[in-house]
């Protein structure tokens, strides 16, 4: 009997840090759609934070860097990743607040 495999487990939910320093993001943002997935990767050589990991577009819509997980929370997702587990995001809110674009996400650890 073929088993279904495990929905994924949300680990974080957080802002996209950093998106007001993404100048394309205004081009791209009526792209984003809510539940969308999103693509994380580390960026282990950053020197502003040891933790670092991007927040991206999946590369089928177009790969865009959005910003980061936010410094702080982003230290167990980094491990993570280092480790080889398979890490996504998705797209739960988005809004303009001014020339700010506010981006809430789901971290999803998928088994």
């Amino acid at each position: 009997m073929p088993t279904t495999p495990a929905a994924p487990l949300v680990i974080l939910e957080c802002l996209v840090a950093g998106t007001s320093h993404r100048d394309n993001l205004t081009e791209h943002e009526p792209q984003l759609k809510i539940d969308q997935p999103l693509a994380l990767r580390r960026e282990a050589d950053s020197t502003f934070d040891d933790w670092a990991v991007q927040v991206h577009t999946q590369p089928e819509a177009g790969g865009v860097w959005l910003g980061y997980l936010p410094e702080g929370r982003n230290e167990t997702v980094a491990r993570l990743l280092d480790a080889g587990k398979h890490i996504t995001a998705r797209l739960t809110h988005k809004s303009w607040e001014d020339d700010w674009l506010y981006l809430n996400i789901e971290v999803l650890l998928h088994e």
